[in-house]
């Protein structure tokens, strides 16, 4: 049986860290002390002073806490990057602070155990109040995730591989978006890969017990630890893993009807664009298909609860808008929009790729989360769209509507299906099952 690995998250990376140590830690196996903290980066060197200009100076920086009591606060962490509700805050961590030098800033990372990593995980996740049995397929799920992401990369350092991320041309861009260019530290805090916000989302409750009653469980499939995959609201149905990340298939990641009639559209095909026009523009029948406050409030951290249209969504943009957020975002002047048409989707009506034709430039974009984050400020909820081109004049549309299903990528769990189906009396199990078919659930360590 293998043990439990500790693992590093990297937290932020700003030229000037502000931290605080509160207890007792240790730097180079001397006593290092307590108090207010600031680290900058001078000729590749890490150098950190405290208020009376006492300072220390290395390549890295490594402290660690002595006992069970000591923490350390790291000042302005932002959370929520690039989405609608980014913020700063200050955090607290328990496990030791390495710092680093990375792109001219300082990168503070947390060396912690990984299941006390998790309790904060599925607390930033989830809400404490959630059923057990969400917050331990949470639990399986995030600890499956991060494990076959090390995996993964020890893999590609093995095999010493480029990881490649775009194909570019003159005719199309597409990408998509992992955690493979995080060198410094096995997987960041933030919603890039999962949310992680330190010791106040520790909680003794509910959390707790769904990761240590869970201890060590983890997906396999044909003897590997599965890449579980979470999103906000599937829409309906989830994504493959290939139509969103590299075109690698995944058995367990895959088309799943979220509800409990396998029988009910079970052979839609949302490639097809009338099935897939016809699918969002509905409101058909899924466990995610909720709008009860009770479930939402259970599930959702405070900054989640201000958007409620998780199923089915609009938006409006006028010309002059969507011609702006398109420059602005990628970079590239299109000119005025005339169109943006469907090139492909995939089995969750997500599209994938989609062509953009402007007055001085026609384009093929992406994959989802490119699509996603080219037409809008942050991030579009979802690439499983369809528009109505309203307004026309002299050919040009002056005004869009999208409308579109879900909330994020859609493969793998949906949260707010997983929140309803522990609701009706599903057990962790049978969640885990239903949204990867045909994975196994094992103790790993």
């Amino acid at each position: 049986m293998k043990t439990q690995p500790k693992i590093e998250v990297g937290i932020l990376a700003c030229e000037e860290l502000q931290f605080i140590l509160a207890g007792s830690f240790e730097y180079n196996n001397t006593p290092f002390y307590g108090g207010e903290f600031r680290a900058i980066l001078q000729n590749n060197q890490i150098v950190i002073k405290n208020k009376v200009g006492s300072e220390k100076k290395a390549g890295s920086i490594h402290i660690s806490p002595i006992g069970n009591n000591s923490f350390f606060e790291l000042k302005n962490v932002t959370i929520g990057v690039n989405f609608h509700w980014e913020q700063q805050e200050n955090q607290r961590f328990r496990g030791s602070l390495k710092l680093v030098p990375e792109n001219g800033k300082v990168r503070a990372i947390n060396l912690i155990d990984l299941e006390e990593y998790l309790k904060s995980v599925i607390s930033s996740e989830m809400s404490e109040t959630s059923s057990l049995s969400l917050l331990k397929a949470h639990a399986v799920i995030s600890r499956s995730w991060l494990l076959a992401q090390i995996e993964k990369t020890k893999s590609l350092q093995t095999d010493g591989n480029i990881y490649q991320n775009c194909c570019e041309t003159e005719e199309q861009i597409i990408r998509w978006y992992n955690r493979e260019d995080h060198n410094n530290f096995d997987v960041c805090a933030d919603d890039h890969c999962q949310r992680y916000q330190g010791v106040a989302k520790m909680q003794t409750g509910k959390t707790t017990q769904a990761v240590e009653e869970t201890f060590g469980e983890v997906l396999m499939f044909d003897e590997k630890i599965c890449d579980a995959r979470y999103s906000k609201c599937c829409g309906g149905i989830t994504e493959s893993f290939e139509n969103v990340w590299e075109p690698v298939k995944h058995d367990y990641l895959t088309k799943v009807i979220d509800n409990n009639d396998i029988s009910t559209n079970s052979n839609f095909d949302l490639r097809n664009e009338a099935n897939a026009e016809n699918w969002i523009r509905n409101s058909p029948p899924a466990f995610c298909n909720t709008a009860d406050k009770n479930i939402l409030e259970q599930v959702l951290p405070k900054f989640d609860q201000t958007t409620t249209d998780f199923f089915r969504w609009k938006i409006e943009y006028s010309q002059n808008e969507i011609a702006g957020l398109l420059k602005t975002r990628s970079g590239i002047d299109f000119g005025e929009i005339i169109n943006m048409e469907p090139v492909e989707r995939g089995v969750s009506g997500r599209l994938s790729k989609l062509k953009i034709t402007g007055t001085k430039k026609t384009l093929v974009i992406g994959k989802e989360l490119e699509i996603r984050k080219w037409l809008s400020k942050s991030h579009l909820y979802s690439s499983a769209f369809v528009i109505d081109y309203l307004e026309i004049e002299n050919g040009i549309p002056q005004k869009f509507v999208f409308t579109g299903a879900g909330w994020g990528h859609g493969v793998g769990l949906c949260q707010m299906g997983a929140a309803v189906m522990s609701e009706k009396g599903y057990f962790y199990i049978e969640i885990l099952n239903h949204y990867f078919k045909g994975a196994e659930l094992k103790k790993y360590y």
